[in-house]
């Protein structure tokens, strides 16, 4: 049965909760939350943040932030995992709009206006735009250029942007409660990829999931080369969970990286035991990894720093995958 909707209930201007996961997030988290109460939506909208117990003073944060403004309400999320915070904010919100913030990132001051608006206009059960990666140091701008092309991350428009339509999954996300309500929410047993898998139920259920790149979201990357490494690494392992649960999808870009992965090193050990004609398609990866990093990159300083970024990403990502435990997400009851 098809969960998409004509107008959302209180068109054009219905209540929204903004729901967030909050875990270690005390560098950011207030500048999150402000960017979603200095909105110009006006509908009526609150913040609802699920907290985890965090080894920072995230929790004081957060409770001051509720102290000092009616419109945030925290509800405790004790295991911790992101899947069971946002189902615990989905059951304490009531509104027919859902909107899923992260507490690292920023949204524009027209975020809720516009999702609200796409929402109405496409019929849609969920809709998102753009990871805008935007980073401070050095690092994490590479990290940052990286995110942002389709040579670092593929093709995805959440990524790279591009022309709004029709897509398999979009960065966060803003749902139609109803939509989230009658898939069951979010898998609990997903530590990552839970977009991913939320997304598939959604088309599944006859449902639209649509991109608009309008909706900026500003996403802070990792700071170092072993959190990045560690990053995605797990986005490769959980991929492989939700391609082995949910036939059909997997396509081309999400096998890259792993075959990337064993065609180097295949060819590494090859060119060492057998002679060098086997090492042709590392080199060709190599020269790959200098020109698309010459490409991205706006200094030399951030070239080289690409030159290690880009195949951790890739080499990470292609190891998680390759690597994925069929334990990793038990069986339902």
């Amino acid at each position: 049965m098809a969960t998409q909707l004509s107008e959302l209930p209180g068109s054009p201007h219905p209540e929204v909760s903004v729901i967030l996961p909050v875990l270690n997030e005390a560098k950011h988290l207030e500048n999150a939350v402000l960017s979603i109460l200095s909105q110009d939506y006006r509908g009526k909208f609150q913040v609802i943040l699920a907290l985890a117990p965090s080894r920072d003073n995230t929790e004081e944060i957060a409770r001051k932030l509720e102290r000092e403004n009616s419109q945030v309400k925290v509800v405790a999320s004790p295991s911790g995992k992101t899947a069971a915070g946002l189902n615990l904010a989905l059951q304490a919100s009531q509104s027919p709009v859902v909107v899923r913030v992260d507490g690292h990132s920023q949204i524009p001051k027209n975020y809720l206006s516009l999702v609200v608006e796409i929402l109405n206009k496409t019929g849609a059960v969920n809709v998102g735009g753009v990871m805008a990666a935007v980073g401070s140091t050095r690092f994490e701008k590479a990290v940052a250029g990286a995110m942002r092309s389709p040579l670092g991350v593929g093709s995805a428009r959440f990524h790279t942007g591009g022309s709004a339509g029709v897509v398999d999954t979009v960065y966060l996300g803003a749902f139609r409660r109803d939509a989230l309500l009658a898939i069951g929410g979010f898998d609990e047993r997903f530590t990552r990829a839970q977009d991913w898998e939320l997304n598939f139920r959604l088309r599944e259920n006859g449902g639209i999931v649509y991109f608009d790149p309008r909706l900026h979201v500003t996403y802070k990357p990792r700071p170092n080369l072993p959190a990045l490494a560690k990053q995605y690494f797990e986005y490769g392992r959980w991929r492989r969970v939700v391609a082995r649960r949910h036939a059909g999808t997997i396509n081309a870009r999400y096998l890259a990286p792993p075959l990337t992965l064993i065609g180097c090193t295949l060819s590494l050990i090859l060119g060492m035991l057998l002679g060098p004609i086997f090492l042709i398609p590392a080199a060709i990866y190599f020269i790959f990894i200098i020109g698309a990093s010459a490409t991205i990159a706006t200094s030399f300083r951030e070239f080289l720093i690409l030159c290690l970024v880009l195949p951790t990403m890739h080499f990470a990502w292609g190891a998680g995958f390759i690597s994925s435990s069929k334990n990793l997400v038990p069986d339902s009851d």
